[in-house]
């Protein structure tokens, strides 16, 4: 069906302007063009001198960064630098690195940025793509990433997910954390609340750091520093569990399923630094409970070790918090090493490259979790990632116990979370902005709100990798 036009339908120039007499008229009246000098004009020069008045600063292709600064907050729930990238145009993007990392992750790639075009984000991701690095050393490249999609939505005017192919659903199914209670029944009434609230997925800690200082449990070195050593791998440590300690896991598990039931799904997070065996027995022993998956049992570089314990054990295993970029999670689902994978996208490197795990493991029949410990940022840009990805079975929220945590944002499609789902926003970008107000009461002592950083203007280095 053809629309058809009339001399009152408004039409737009490349530029923007309102192709209509009377839009003709207003912005040549603006630009300083007598009435009647309008009046007489060839249509041609009558838009010439309209669009003197335009305002230019909306030309993706012209768009260019000038600036990437830093608010470093803490408690949302952890501390977590934001990225602000600013351009030419006034238009800004915000990102995060991953929670607890050091911003300097970021910073150290603000001289690669400066003056490049923010819309082109995989050319740009890969120019620093070779600065990030497993655990929080990811958190820099993912968190400008994170900030150039927001900027390419702001400029182009449509949301992010929509730039990665579009959404397979309208919300998005969270999975919410639970503080930790060494008293079963206490623990058993958090579990029940996160429920009451409306989350449909759940996740408990039952880590070997619940029996720590009771005799009996625990087989460990005369010495050995739970804290000092904590940095020594699970094969390494010669940490191993009694009977007696998985029963006493179990009995945490046992005593949270009888409060919310068998109709939710209920996940285990990390369990300690012990070693395969012993997660082989434990996970035998947790059969019964029909947990959604065990996270993070050994470190995840250790393909053939997870693939020995899912193939040993029934509950579903799960790993990829720390993984950065697709490559890692690659080798693990060809392995057919764990049933799911579990990337934090503040680590894994951005939004697209999540997406793209994501779409490799949904091609082996490999579901995905995401993790997420951080600000709304980051947790938006997790939405339309998880929005825009066919696998998706949960996200994580790890704020849901921060009275303060959605106040960081502004968004007219608050709350962000309403009862167990986050609602993917239709905004352009990332669809939020900061309350500068609510950041500021929040900045770690002696941060300052975005101060300036032009002491990483210039890093001169030969970044390539080849001769």
């Amino acid at each position: 069906m053809t629309t058809r036009t009339t001399r009152d339908t408004p039409q737009r120039s490349p530029d923007g302007v309102s192709l209509t007499r009377r839009g003709l008229l207003r912005s040549a009246s603006l630009g300083g063009l007598s009435l009647a000098a309008m009046i007489a004009a060839p249509l041609e020069e009558q838009i010439a001198y309209a669009g003197q008045s335009v305002n230019r600063n909306s030309k993706p292709s012209e768009l260019r960064i000038t600036d990437l600064r830093i608010a470093h907050i803490r408690g949302a729930p952890m501390r977590v630098p934001i990225i602000r990238i600013d351009t030419n145009q006034g238009l800004y993007g915000y990102g995060e690195v991953r929670d607890g990392g050091s911003p300097r992750y970021a910073l150290m790639l603000k001289s690669r940025l400066l003056g490049e075009n923010p819309c082109n984000v995989e050319r740009l991701f890969r120019k620093v793509q070779q600065f990030g690095y497993h655990g929080r050393q990811g958190g820099g490249v993912s968190g400008v990433e994170m900030a150039l999609w927001d900027l390419a939505g702001k400029a182009f005017e449509i949301p992010v997910y929509q730039m990665l192919g579009g959404r397979y659903r309208e919300r998005v199914r969270l999975y919410a954390d639970t503080t930790v209670s060494r008293d079963r029944a206490e623990y058993a009434r958090r579990m029940k609340a996160r429920l009451d609230l409306g989350y449909t997925f759940l996740k408990m800690d039952i880590g070997i750091n619940l029996l720590a200082g009771e005799r009996g449990l625990i087989t460990a070195p005369l010495g050995f520093d739970w804290l000092r050593d904590r940095m020594t791998a699970h094969p390494f440590t010669a940490i191993q569990l009694t009977n007696r300690a998985i029963e006493r896991i179990v009995e945490y598990v046992a005593v949270v399923r009888e409060a919310i039931g068998y109709e939710v799904p209920l996940a285990a997070d990390h369990f300690g630094h012990f070693s395969v065996n012993d997660a082989i027995r434990l996970g035998r022993a947790l059969t019964p409970y029909q947990l959604a998956w065990l996270e993070d049992l050994v470190p995840w570089q250790f393909t053939e070790l997870w693939k020995q314990i899912t193939n040993a054990i029934d509950v579903p295993t799960l790993t990829g918090e720390d993984m950065y970029r697709k490559e890692s999670f690659i080798k693990l689902i060809d392995a057919h090493a764990v049933d799911l994978v579990h990337p934090d996208l503040a680590t894994a490197g951005g939004i697209l490259e999540t997406k793209k795990i994501g779409d490799y493991a949904a091609e082996h029949g490999v579901g995905m979790a995401m993790h997420f410990a951080g600000s709304p940022i980051s947790f938006m840009a997790n939405v339309h990632c998880a929005a825009a990805t066919e696998n998706v079975i949960a996200l994580e929220h790890h704020g849901v116990d921060v009275p303060w945590w959605e106040d960081l944002v502004v968004s007219p499609e608050k709350p962000l979370v309403k009862a167990g789902f986050a609602r993917v926003p239709d905004r352009p970008g990332l669809g939020i902005e900061l309350n500068e107000e609510v950041v500021r009461k929040h900045l770690i002592p002696g941060e300052r709100y975005f101060a300036p950083t032009d002491e990483w203007n210039q890093d001169r280095s030969n970044d390539r990798l080849w001769s």
